[in-house]
């Protein structure tokens, strides 16, 4: 009884809702952007904003991008996220969780709670014992950590985008420079690596960096330096808003193709980049691996390891038409991507026709 549900009025999102449980330390929130072509999808991400306000910016900007995110990569799913205000390092209880879980199990398979930024598996699974609408949990028919999925999907785009400059998706001899090596960045650099990539790599964590140069025979620059390299590939795998008009002019690089979410600081940017004749491969569709992942657990034949690669590999081809479309409609790859995105949802192509199955997890909520 103590779980308080406060439904914010915002224009141009179906649901957005506070949540507290000041028995338990839980300040939440929500965001559904849109349930068009089925429910809304997206992690829970843990971060200690420094106000409410802020917290609300950025659920409702990546619950947005995950409906874009959604349509191009014909998930059956809409766009959705939530944020638990708090220090992940710290706050973390499996109360909090739980009481989180029952926020989520309240809005009946409107939203459904996978892991993000600042939450394990074994946090999803604390979620998981409120609420049966979860995904991505370390369990027997279920996909457990999609970061293998994010950065597969963010290498098969980097062939589509060195096939389109270059004409071959060959990776071997090209340099790529790699912006971040968490668990995403890891594992992309391993796919390059082993596929013959020069790598040049940068990151916070010094040890990760020390780490990489042994194991992939990799460079190393400053965090502050990395877009700078001369290369053939800029890959941002950390933080967004990296490509900005003071970072452009010094970019040296032909494409620009990275997990991370939100790297254009202004969507004026991709227009520039064209210009430049350098190639943005949107972030929204070619790290949508994990997503596709997870949503293939709500197939009634549930989760395939095998379907979800094959879902996977479909964004070398997503994002050639979306540079034809830029091509023949000069306009950037960014707009490209948004145009054939909104025209999706509008006439809802690729919309969820069968029911959610939840039947892998064994529990009736």
């Amino acid at each position: 009884m103590t779980l308080v549900m406060e439904e914010l009025d915002i224009a141009g999102y179906e649901k957005v809702v506070k949540i507290i449980d000041k028995s338990v330390a839980l300040h939440a929130i929500v965001a559904i952007h849109s349930t068009a072509l089925g429910p809304s999808l997206g992690g829970v991400r843990m971060y200690p904003y420094s106000a409410f306000e802020d917290a609300l910016t950025d659920v409702l900007r990546l619950s947005k991008g995950m409906t874009l995110k959604s349509a191009l990569a014909e998930c059956g799913t809409g766009g959705g996220k939530s944020v638990i205000i708090g220090d992940p390092s710290i706050q973390k209880t499996d109360a909090l969780f739980e009481s989180f879980g029952r926020a989520v199990d309240k809005l009946r398979g409107m939203y459904i709670a996978a892991e993000d930024v600042g939450i394990t598996p074994e946090d999803v699974s604390v979620i998981h014992n409120t609420t049966k609408y979860v995904v991505g949990l370390h369990k027997e028919n279920s996909s457990g950590n999609p970061a293998p999925y994010t950065a597969w999907g963010t290498y098969r785009g980097i062939q589509s985008a060195l096939n389109k400059v270059f004409g071959s998706p060959s990776v071997r001899g090209r340099t790529i420079a790699i912006q971040g090596l968490g668990a995403v960045g890891w594992r992309l650099a391993e796919f390059l690596f082993w596929e013959g990539a020069k790598l040049v790599v940068a990151d916070v964590n010094s040890e990760r960096v020390k780490q990489a140069k042994v194991r992939f025979a990799a460079t190393d620059v400053s965090v502050a330096e990395i877009h700078k390299v001369p290369c053939d590939v800029f890959s941002p795998c950390a933080l967004g808003s990296v490509i900005t008009d003071e970072t452009i002019p010094e970019l040296q690089c032909r494409i620009v193709a990275g997990c991370a979410n939100n790297q254009l600081a202004e969507e004026k940017h991709a227009r520039i980049l064209k210009d430049r004749a350098v190639l943005y491969v949107p972030d929204f569709v070619v790290n949508a691996g994990g997503l596709i992942n997870v949503s293939v657990e709500l197939e009634q034949t549930g989760y395939n390891p095998a379907s979800a690669r094959d879902k996977v590999d479909n964004i070398y081809d997503q994002l050639e038409t979306i540079f034809d479309i830029s091509d023949k409609s000069e306009v950037s790859t960014h707009e490209a991507a948004l145009s054939l995105a909104e025209y999706r949802l509008t006439y809802q192509i690729g919309k969820r026709k069968e029911e959610l199955s939840f039947d892998y997890i064994g529990m009736d909520v």
